[in-house]
């Protein structure tokens, strides 16, 4: 910016509702010269609408899925065409939802950018979300459903059936997006999650590069790798498990050779950070540093490993944006991992920054 857009900015920090007659005379310079520079500052981004709104330049925008996932606990072993007796439990889910909850009570100021219908499940995951999450950029459609997920499991907690009606995130465009490109463009980490369509993708991952914001991409799932971007240049960090990069990759990885390989090859592809998640056998971590194995953070008691790699996402990323270095941003992801496997809820209700420290003694 040149010195006086530089000035613009303070003048306006300082006070927001000052006149452009004021802010003119006290610069010289004429009232259309003025206008013209205090235009430019918008088209950038720098200043929002009038009263010369400011942007938040320290949040932390979560793109993709927020659900409601429903269980249905079955009494004995499921019987087909007929009525089973079973127990329901009812939880908000979506992994963008889910990381966003993390960052969130790890006092982050995250937003969500999502697509719910206009119905009780998005009325559940908002007040389930609300006190962590600014849900102000929502976008609620008239004729579409909320995302959900339905799985019927077998007493034993065997999958029997998983219905997922997630079609409305087939309309998270970027015509969407564009409605809230100058908070984009001023946020300083953008998180997505491949419930977006890949042109969603490409279109956060160009903003990422234009602006220098940190861009993190979380697959979700191996069937999902489709809407993955032809390549990683500009994604500052990529944390997938072992299924998704196989499926990106088109290999096998079945060794600790192969580990390696797998991240040097995301690397080589253009991710400046990777991430290789393995369940019980740790981590992979890999950049221009060279690539090394995490071991795991032992779980004294498993409860529910649901939400665990969103914990994983959430901490990594609040410890990265916190100035934790990288290896040290991956502990806080194990850590915090651990502990929601250790936990009831999808989104461990004991997260706080003060809790997350103690992964220091672990």
């Amino acid at each position: 910016m040149s010195d006086k857009e530089l000035q613009i900015l303070e003048m306006i920090k300082t006070n927001p509702y000052l006149s452009q007659q004021d802010m003119a005379k006290q610069l010289n310079i004429s009232r259309p010269t003025l206008a013209n520079i205090i235009s430019g500052l918008m088209k950038k981004g720098e200043i929002i609408g009038r009263a010369y709104i400011l942007p938040e330049k320290n949040s932390v925008i979560v793109v993709g899925g927020a659900n409601v996932d429903r269980k249905f606990h079955l009494n004995e072993v499921v019987q087909y065409g007929t009525s089973n007796p079973s127990d329901i439990s009812i939880s908000v889910g979506g992994v963008a939802r889910n990381v966003a909850e993390n960052l969130g009570r790890l006092g982050s100021n995250v937003k969500l950018i999502t697509l719910m219908g206009k119905d009780q499940d998005a009325l559940f995951i908002e007040e389930a979300s609300k006190a962590y999450v600014d849900l102000d950029l929502v976008v609620k459609l008239d004729e579409e459903k909320t995302g959900s997920y339905s799985a019927i499991l077998n007493p034993d907690g065997e999958l029997v059936l998983g219905l997922a009606n997630m079609s409305i995130y087939d309309l998270l465009l970027p015509n969407v997006l564009k409605q809230f490109e100058v908070t984009l463009l001023n946020t300083s980490c953008i998180i997505a999650d491949l419930n977006c369509p890949k042109e969603t993708v490409e279109y956060l991952r160009e903003i990422a590069i234009n602006r220098d914001i940190k861009f993190t991409i979380v697959p979700v799932s191996s069937s999902k790798m489709k809407n993955m971007p032809d390549d990683l240049k500009g994604v500052a960090y990529f944390i997938c498990n072992l299924d998704e990069a196989e499926s990106y990759l088109n290999i096998r990885i079945e060794k600790d050779e192969d580990y390696k390989k797998a991240v040097q090859l995301l690397l080589e592809d253009g991710a400046e950070n990777v991430v290789l998640t393995l369940g019980e056998r740790g981590v992979y971590i890999g950049n221009s540093s060279g690539i090394k194995h995490l071991k795991p953070i032992r779980v004294n008691k498993v409860q529910d490993v649901t939400g665990a790699g969103d914990a994983f996402v959430g901490a990594t990323m609040y410890g990265v944006l916190a100035g934790e270095s990288f290896e040290d941003a991956v502990r806080l992801g194990l850590y915090n991992a651990s502990k929601t496997i250790e936990s009831d809820y999808t989104v461990r209700h004991d997260l706080t920054i003060e809790e997350l420290t103690n992964w220091r003694n672990s």
